[in-house]
């Protein structure tokens, strides 16, 4: 994911644009990153998620179409 010996490649977004990103709500990205699903660093009082963290997550989320139950 990210090398956190380079980080001047490293593009960061907030969490307002991982939530339009994703199309859910600032709370549910907020709930991701303190659950430890996604990945964050915090400066000062606000949280930044690297921008291939998110790509990462939402590949892993993907569903294959099969049910759960069948």
């Amino acid at each position: 994911m990210v090398d956190a010996s380079n980080f001047s490649d490293v593009r960061f977004v907030t969490v307002a644009e991982v939530a339009d990103m994703m199309r859910v709500s600032k709370m549910t990205v907020y709930r991701l990153i303190h659950s430890g699903e996604m990945p964050a660093v915090r400066f000062g009082r606000s949280y930044r998620v690297p921008e291939s963290a998110v790509e990462q997550f939402v590949r892993g989320a993907v569903v294959d179409g099969q049910s759960e139950t069948g």
